[in-house]
């Protein structure tokens, strides 16, 4: 029997299983990976740390290493208003990172003594004085019993949807991306903003020789026709997109406020996404999976009993921040404000030459 077993290896899973796999017999299961460390699938994500993120690595200490970084680095970013068509430049600092490469990474620094289970799909869980969990691989089902179960598990978290049914669920949206040849790398990074395709945002960043597109867009019959009307659209501002080469999706979610945040019950504990623990405003979830990581190994620490009740305790300002971040994203996303503060130059880069 394991005391811990960490379903979902990515930044929050294989941070948590970094910071107790020396502590606990932990187990560290994950789909994405197949025997060999490799992903079978990669994440969807633009892969930019913000400096939520960026804080948050710096007060654990770690230290990126060069070969996830990619160019450009970016210092600015270009809002655009489709609608009312208004453009702004905006100073902000992020690092692009090469996503597949950045969880690699993070899985890296987990203890030898963690035992993983790669390559294998969550498929069932029994809840009750201890956990069973059911995984399938090739070599068929293996059924494996601990203590604690953490769900680590992302946007769609089967440990959530299975031992907490009856929460409130987060806003859902499909998160699409199309990678594009580029010629030339773009020195910042857009935020698009049109209502009649999304009431959340678009992007595009830079990546090398690439350019990523994506949006965040109610799943629906729309979908597609949405993505191809955003595409049309960018052509007005010097995006003249080619044929793309990759195209990537996965859930995201928008929590609308604390009360979507579940943290978990007992010997079951959500952290990352799987809580619901991302940014209302901006879709940022690295720093709240790190953050999320850190308080339940702390949890943790006070001994494998009731660990949740201990982690809900601590992710008090995790949620206070959810709710802070929900009233900036009623802001920005209402039309009239969005385009009044736009209009109004606050905070704007000017381009003029120095």
């Amino acid at each position: 029997m394991y005391d811990v077993i960490i379903v979902g290896a990515g930044p929050a899973g294989a941070t948590l299983a970094r910071m107790i796999g020396n502590r606990y017999k932990v187990l560290l299961v994950d789909k994405r990976f197949d025997p060999g460390a490799e992903f079978s699938r990669e994440k969807c994500c633009g892969g930019l740390l913000a400096p939520d993120a960026q804080k948050i690595l710096g007060k654990m200490g770690v230290a990126l290493p060069r070969e996830i970084l990619v160019g450009p680095q970016i210092f600015k970013v270009r809002a655009i208003d489709l609608q009312a068509g208004l453009e702004k430049y905006y100073q902000r600092f992020y690092i692009n990172l090469d996503r597949a490469k950045f969880d690699r990474w993070l899985v890296s620094m987990v203890p030898p003594a963690v035992e993983t289970r790669f390559g294998r799909r969550l498929t069932g869980i029994e809840y009750g004085d201890k956990c069973r969990v059911h995984l399938y691989g090739e070599k068929g089902t293996e059924t494996i019993e601990g203590k604690v179960l953490v769900g680590a598990d992302g946007a769609y978290s089967m440990v959530r949807r299975k031992l907490f049914p009856f929460a409130v669920e987060p806003h859902r949206y499909l998160a699409l991306q199309e990678w594009f040849p580029a010629d030339k790398m773009l020195p910042y990074y857009s935020a698009i903003f049109e209502p009649s395709i999304t009431d959340f945002y678009s992007w595009i960043i830079p990546k090398e020789r690439f350019l990523i597109l994506g949006s965040a867009l109610s799943p629906g019959k729309n979908v597609s026709q949405n993505f191809l009307k955003l595409k049309k659209q960018l052509g007005n501002y010097g995006f003249n997109l080619g044929e793309s080469v990759k195209q990537e999706s996965a859930a995201l979610l928008r929590p609308g406020g604390s009360r979507e945040i579940q943290t978990g019950s007992g010997q079951a504990v959500l952290i990352g996404e799987a809580a619901g623990l991302i940014s209302p405003s901006s879709a940022e979830g690295l720093s709240y999976a790190f953050v999320s990581a850190l308080l339940a190994s702390k949890a943790l620490s006070g001994g494998l009993h009731d660990p949740a009740i201990r982690y809900h305790r601590m992710t008090a300002s995790l949620r206070r921040n959810i709710n802070r971040k929900r009233i900036k994203s009623a802001i920005i996303y209402y039309a009239p404000t969005r385009r009044a503060i736009m209009a109004s130059g606050f905070s704007t880069i000017k381009l003029e030459s120095f």
